[in-house]
This record gives C-alpha cells, structure tokens and sequence, in this order.
C-alpha cells in the first residue's frame, strides 16, 4: 500500500475525448489520416515522388499535414494537388480542400518534383509516422524484425535479428543517429562501451537501391555494475514528481550521495498505453525532467509501474504480449536498466488472470532485453508472503518469467509494534517461500531479494524511525540481499506530530535521513 492519492483518470479521457471529437474537422488527431510515399520515377539529379493519404479515422476530415525532410542539396520544384513551402531542407506540404471532404476510408494522392537523389525522411501526416517510416526508395528492402539483445558483457551488448527477404548487401546497427556496426549477417556486437551502462539500439538493411526504414529499438545494458547487493541500483529509494512536494533530485543527492531513484509511477494513458501517472506523456513530462536532471547530476533510474491506485496497465492491456509492448516502450524511452512492477490491490495483486499477464510480459521483456533487471514489488505479513503472495512466486517459477528481484514492503501489514523484527521476519518468510518455489539455497535466495520500507509514520501508523531503518539496513546489507528502497523521498523530511501525509515522514528526524541511510547500501 502507498500513501497516495486517488485520480480521476476516467473522467479527464472521457473529456478529452468529447473535445476532439467536437474539434476533428478544425484539427485532425494524428491518427486521423496515414501517408503512403512512393518514388514514381528517378532520374540522376531528381525524381518524382507522391504521397497517398488516407483517412483512418470514424469521421470526415478536411485538412491535413505531411511534414518531411530532404537531404542537404535537395530542393523541391513543380507540384501539382499540393500547396508547399520550403524553410530550409524542411518541407511541409499542407491542403485545406483535397478533393472537398475526405471521408472515413477515402484516399486522395498528391505529388511534387525533388531535385537531388535524397529520398525524403521522418515523414509525418497529421503528427502520425508515415507507412514505412517516412518512405523512401521502392527498391530498398523490407524492415528488419525480431531485433533482440542476446548477450552482454562489461563493455559490449551483443544483437541479432531476422534476416529480410530479397537482395540485401549488408545491416547497420545504429544508436540514435549514430552508426554503430555494418555486418553483412544478422548479427553484431557493439564493443567499447562503459560498464554498467544502458543503450538502446536500431538496425535497417541496405542494398544498392537503399537502405531500409529502422526498426523496432530494443535496449541493453552492460555488466560491471557495483555497489549493494544489487549493484548501483540496489539503493533506489522512491520519488514522485507528480506529489508531496516533489524535491529537486539534485539537492538530494548532493546532501546524501544517492544516485538512484525509483520513479513513481507509470500506468494507463487509456487502454495499453502507458503514461506517467495516467495522463503525463513518456517524454516532455514532469516526470522526464526528473529524469533528466537525475542523470545530467550522475544518476539514473528505475521506473516503477503499477502502485496502489489509478488506473492500471496490467488490467488493462488484453494480452501479456501487448503488456510486454507497453514496458517496451518506456524502456526504449529511456535506455532502462531496470524497471519495477508494484503489484497491489485486488486490481492486479489480488487476481490471477493480471499476476499471469503481468509474469508472460516480463518473461517477453527479459528475453527481449537481456541485460535489464527486472523487479516485482508485493505487500507483505509480518510472517512472508499472503497467499496471493506465495502463488505470485510459485507462477514466477513455473512461467520461468526470468525475475530479478522479488520486493516486499513490510509495512501496512496490520502490526509490527517492533518494525525491525517484523521486517526481519517477513523477509525470512519471503527467502523461504523463494526457496521453496526456485530450489534455491538461502545465499541465492537472499540475492533475488529486496526490502521497501515506509519512512516514519507508515498508513496504519507504524513507526519506523532512522534508528531503526539503520538496523534493517544493516541486517539486507550483511544477507547481500539485492535491493533496499523505501517510500519515499517526497517524504524524507521532518514534521514531528505532523501524522501521515505527502511531503514528510510525520516523526522528528533530520531532512533526508532515510535516504542518507539507503545510500550507504
């Protein structure tokens, strides 16, 4: 449980739904029409090219925008059905009346002239990437797939993928914009990187007509992490831009040396989509400031799905595959190295059919992504597990779902006067019913450990006070156990009397003492 607000998801999708609807012929969403570019015909110093648009959408439409770039030395000539205008080697071509109203499922195509043997790029219709990703040579081959991690080591992260059909010379590995291998096979190592490090990679084919759209990213991390027993990311307490007060990160982490932070929380936008806190997109949010500055003062992050309230991926997404997409994205996002499912309430935690999903998506996620860490996060009794508890690792185990990290949070569990022997025994309850479900010793189960505490005053006023997290710490440090967090650092701070609320820890302590304790996890 997480001291937390509630959200009104629901109702702000429903409103801003009903506002585009109202607006669509002002406006198009970006999915209202798609674009086919096709080269008609070439010659050596231009070619002609058109684009088919295509209404995607339930209503009419009457104006629409296909945006792409050219190459440097290209320029656009004659025209015809397209009002265009160039600004640079950026050219955007805009019609308010192709053919009158454009109906749901009608197409209309126009076309210009290019000189120069550039074919166009990122080209967009209505904010939405065109077919292919933005065009290109007809001759070039189809898209690679199937792009996966398939090892790692301090300084590499090795790739393969599916071989395209038809000529292709040769693959390229790129980062970013970067090119980073050319191999002739369906596979590469990029070597000479840092340790401990995430990197998110494309890969396009090429042959002597061009060079394919990119495809899917995935993403990977290097080995030689350091630190707790998890490595740099063991002590991760939580923060949530989006409450209580949040602290800048950088001030945290001058005043007491951490360098992780669990980012609360991703959930659903609307339907399988993920968003921060349900309505706060991926990136050029609060939240991806956050993350910015985490990592532009030398840290980095892990971002936690799920959480007590709101509105939910696991319930939400249809299919543990589609769950898997949705973690995908977030990690392509942000070059992850480790994400976090907090599964609670009877929503997810509570309900067989989401713990399944959930476990299906991140056996897809490991496999997919190798190097990433991947942790499960679960209330707890003062004894171990719930039921729901111990038939969440059993089916870990039996799905061979490749989790990292099994969490608990020993707090809200209806006593424990003395919190640190009953954090002691919930852990010891949890090794065991590792133990039972993996086969494992208690040295390997201890490493697929972690604890979640609360700071001060917890929901059901239990107190843990910085006394007593220094004890708990010392205990998961000398046990190696492989994470030690707590909720939260939007709370690390005084307010004596001040009971059980956002922006402190509602005891006497010194401002961010919890979190000074973790860092020296």
């Amino acid at each position: 449980m997480r001291l937390r607000p509630a959200r009104a998801a629901t109702f702000a999708v429903a409103l801003a739904t009903a506002l585009v609807a109202a607006t669509v012929l002002a406006a198009p969403p970006a999915s209202a029409a798609t674009a086919a570019f096709v080269r008609t015909s070439s010659w050596g110093t231009g070619y002609e090219a058109k684009f088919t648009v295509t209404n995607d959408s339930s209503a009419s439409i009457s104006s629409w925008n296909v945006q792409f770039d050219l190459p440097a030395g290209s320029a656009v000539g004659s025209y015809w059905d397209a009002l265009l205008s160039t600004s640079g080697q950026h050219v955007t071509a805009v019609n308010q009346s192709w053919n009158g109203t454009l109906a749901p499922g009608a197409s209309t195509t126009f076309g210009f002239i290019v000189s120069g043997t550039g074919d166009p790029a990122n080209c967009t219709v209505n904010g939405g990437l065109c077919t292919g990703g933005g065009g290109g040579n007809p001759g070039a081959p189809a898209t690679p797939g199937g792009l996966r991690v398939t090892g790692a080591t301090n300084t590499s992260i090795s790739l393969a993928w599916n071989a395209v059909a038809g000529t292709v010379s040769g693959y390229r590995v790129y980062e970013g914009s970067s090119l980073k291998a050319t191999v002739t096979g369906t596979s590469a190592t990029v070597s000479g990187l840092s340790a401990c490090t995430g990197h998110s990679y494309t890969v396009t084919a090429y042959n002597a007509g061009g060079e394919s759209a990119k495809s899917a990213a995935v993403s990977g991390s290097t080995t030689g992490c350091t630190g707790g027993g998890g490595g740099a990311m063991a002590a991760a307490p939580y923060l949530y831009p989006g409450w209580g007060d949040p602290p800048a990160p950088s001030t945290v982490m001058g005043a007491t040396g951490i360098k992780w932070f669990t980012i609360a929380f991703v959930l659903s936008g609307g339907g399988c989509t993920p968003a921060w806190d349900g309505t706060g997109p991926l990136t050029g949010s609060t939240w991806a400031s956050t993350i910015a500055a985490i990592r532009a003062a030398g840290g980095d992050v892990i971002p936690s799905f799920g959480g007590w309230s709101g509105n939910k991926l696991g319930p939400n997404c249809s299919s543990a595959s589609a769950l898997a997409g949705a973690y995908q994205q977030v990690i392509n996002a942000y070059g992850l190295k480790a994400i976090d499912i907090d599964i609670e309430n009877t929503d997810e935690f509570e309900n067989e059919v989401v713990q399944d999903r959930i476990l299906g998506a991140l056996k897809i996620v490991k496999q997919n992504n190798p190097g990433l860490k991947t942790i499960v996060t679960i209330g707890t009794s003062t004894s171990g597990p719930s039921w729901w508890g111990t038939r969440l690792i059993n089916q870990a185990a039996a799905l061979q779902a490749g989790v990292d990290v099994f969490t608990i949070m020993p707090f809200d569990f209806g006593g424990g006067a003395n919190m640190y022997q009953s954090t002691v025994n919930a852990a010891e309850g949890l090794k065991n019913a590792l133990k039972t479900a993996f086969g494992w010793s208690d040295a390997t189960a201890y490493a697929h450990m972690g604890v979640s505490g609360m700071n001060g005053l917890s929901d059901q006023q239990e107190l843990t006070s910085p006394a007593t997290w220094t004890q708990i710490r010392d205990w998961a440090k000398a046990r190696g156990l492989a994470r030690f967090t707590f909720w939260s650092v939007n709370r690390d701070r005084p307010c004596p009397g001040g009971g059980v609320v956002s922006n402190c820890s509602g005891i006497s302590q010194n401002t961010w003492e919890f979190t000074s304790i973790t860092a020296q996890y």
